[in-house]
């Protein structure tokens, strides 16, 4: 065969090849798997738990914190030291109980205990709000509304993160304490 004839034939072969694949069915489209819906609890499994607060951000905060079911949610008591003198500060709770970045941002952000999700609310700087006396140190007693302890529900807070966000001038919201909320 003459290789002038033989081009001609070897484009239409291409021609058709290519297009049978742009009138090939296109596959259909996936749907991504559902996201598991997990249920907020009324109550959780667990009696008590701790979260020991470590510093933060270069701060001495730090304390003990014990945890235990309440009616409403979980009631948080213990005692901080480090904080700023006659200081209002504040607890928060968080999605993560990571607690290894130097400013605890690997704590994640601030979780909604009555919904079972990060929180979308502002913050309004009174919730969990503390006030350290003369000597740096608050005591606290507060309730987590709507947050349970164990039993894997979405507001079960085992295993989140416990944060102090200090009230020194220039650093205010500043993560000054970490801790991890445990059962013993």
């Amino acid at each position: 065969m003459n290789p002038m004839t033989r081009f001609p034939i070897l484009a239409a072969a291409a021609a058709t090849l290519l297009a049978g694949c742009a009138s090939a069915p296109r596959p259909a489209a996936q749907t991504p798997a559902p996201v598991p819906v997990v249920a907020v609890a009324s109550t959780g499994t667990a009696q008590g738990a701790i979260a020991n607060l470590a510093s933060a951000s270069g701060s001495l905060v730090s304390g003990r914190l014990v945890l235990s079911p309440d009616v409403g949610g979980v009631r948080v008591r213990g005692e901080v030291g480090g904080l700023v003198r006659n200081g209002t500060h504040n607890l928060r709770l968080h999605t993560r109980g990571d607690c290894s970045a130097v400013d605890a941002i690997s704590a994640g952000p601030e979780f909604d205990a009555q919904q079972g999700i990060p929180s979308t609310q502002p913050d309004s700087g009174e919730r969990g709000r503390i006030v350290a006396n003369g000597r740096g140190v608050a005591t606290l007693d507060l309730l987590l509304p709507g947050a349970v302890l164990g039993g894997g529900a979405a507001n079960d807070i085992v295993g989140r993160g416990l944060l102090i966000l200090g009230a020194t001038p220039g650093a205010i919201s500043a993560r000054v304490a970490c801790g991890t909320v445990q059962v013993p």
